[in-house]
């Protein structure tokens, strides 16, 4: 029996790769050890989606409190020095065969080295992406202290094979998140929103917008950028439903800005809903419906182009990933945003794109992972040999 340790430090985690957990459980020859931490215990951050992973019967092996909350620069440096000593503990104890590490998160690199460090076997999803932020420097150093690459695209395989990595443990398998969309039933359309968060109510059957604008933890100006941002989306008077941002160095700028619009009464659009969070299934019921989601989320990028739901992406922080037809980019200026967003009310929704998605994402992966060669050591793979 193999055991491969799935770490959750961040509510995407467990909502973008749930197909993924799914099949892992069910493996015969495998045992399926989760470590649940982070935001993902914090209220603010994502209240239903520890007792969710539970609830779907899934067994948590570890529990990290490993949060230094503060949402700076400072704290989440703190955050990862602790995470790499919980996470130490938790890992010999476990004693996991396999650590499969999804993503570009701060937690997650500590994660990986001490995997390392522990002589692990590291499998990464999603290396060789290309982004904004330091997101893009976390995730370039996962893949080097990884031995299984299982990357989205195929520009991202060649990128990982690029910094010196075997071709032969690079797989392009598509995104595990994009194949959870494809699978979410059609009845599911988001309006569950209406039972969470503070705001008017929603009829996903009409016309309305998601946002879902996350801090850049590389600047200084979230609260000014969110401040423009909310201008722009109040002038258009349609129906909103607005997501908290992630727990990254900003957050605390971007809910300061969000606070004092409200309590200043300076929001004139009274359709506007704020929502902390959603459970996988219903997120993504909720994008299917949306005329637009607005901000600058991977969602915008990966699932929304599977439903060709149209997006107005802001800012840096998806700068050079791979898109569909169906994304608009745009910089924080009030009016461009309008523009944009009018622009893509217009145009409406966008023909299905594959870019990141394959038949059967979740099963490839699995059966590598059951049969991959245990290894701790690396050596760098030069193409010129």
């Amino acid at each position: 029996m193999r055991s491969i340790c799935f770490p959750i430090t961040s509510r995407i985690h467990y909502a973008r790769q749930k197909r993924l957990l799914e099949k892992l459980r069910s493996h015969p020859k495998i045992n399926l050890q989760l470590i649940v931490g982070g935001s993902v215990l914090l209220d603010k951050y994502g209240e239903r989606f520890f007792p969710a992973i539970q609830k779907d019967g899934f067994r948590v092996d570890e529990v990290l409190f490993n949060v230094v909350d503060g949402g700076s620069n400072i704290a989440m440096a703190k955050t990862a020095g602790l995470t790499a000593l919980e996470f130490s503990n938790s890992l010999h104890k476990l004693n996991s065969h396999v650590v499969l590490i999804r993503g570009d998160r701060f937690e997650q690199l500590a994660i990986a080295m001490v995997a390392a460090y522990l002589n692990k076997t590291i499998a990464h999803i999603e290396g060789g992406d290309v982004s904004g932020t330091i997101d893009e420097s976390v995730r370039h150093a996962i893949t080097k202290l990884a031995h299984l690459h299982f990357v989205t695209n195929e520009d991202s395989r060649r990128r990982v094979i690029q910094m010196g990595e075997n071709p032969r443990s690079v797989f392009n398998v598509g995104s595990p998140e994009v194949e959870f969309a494809s699978l979410v039933d059609p009845k599911n359309d988001g309006r569950i929103v209406n039972k969470v968060g503070t705001g008017p109510q929603i009829d996903v059957q009409k016309p309305f917008l998601m946002v879902l604008q996350h801090p850049v933890t590389t600047v200084s100006n979230n609260r000014r950028n969110t401040e423009t941002l909310l201008q722009a989306i109040d002038a258009l008077n349609m129906p909103v439903a607005w997501f908290w941002p992630n727990s990254d160095a900003g957050t605390n700028e971007i809910a300061k800005a969000i606070r004092i619009y409200r309590e200043q009464g300076k929001i004139k659009n009274n359709k506007i809903r704020f929502v902390t969070d959603l459970l996988p299934e219903d997120f993504i019921g909720l994008l299917r419906k949306a005329s637009i989601l607005i901000g600058n989320s991977s969602s915008g990028i990966k699932e929304a182009s599977y439903f060709g739901t149209p997006v107005v992406n802001i800012g840096t922080r998806q700068q050079g990933r791979l898109r569909g037809p169906n994304v608009m980019d745009v910089g924080f200026q009030r009016l461009a945003i309008i523009q944009s967003i009018k622009k893509q009310l217009e145009h409406g929704r966008y023909p299905p794109s594959h870019i990141y998605y394959k038949f059967d994402t979740s099963e490839i992966i699995v059966k590598i992972l059951s049969k991959a060669k245990l290894q701790s050591q690396k050596k760098f793979f030069d193409l010129k040999n």
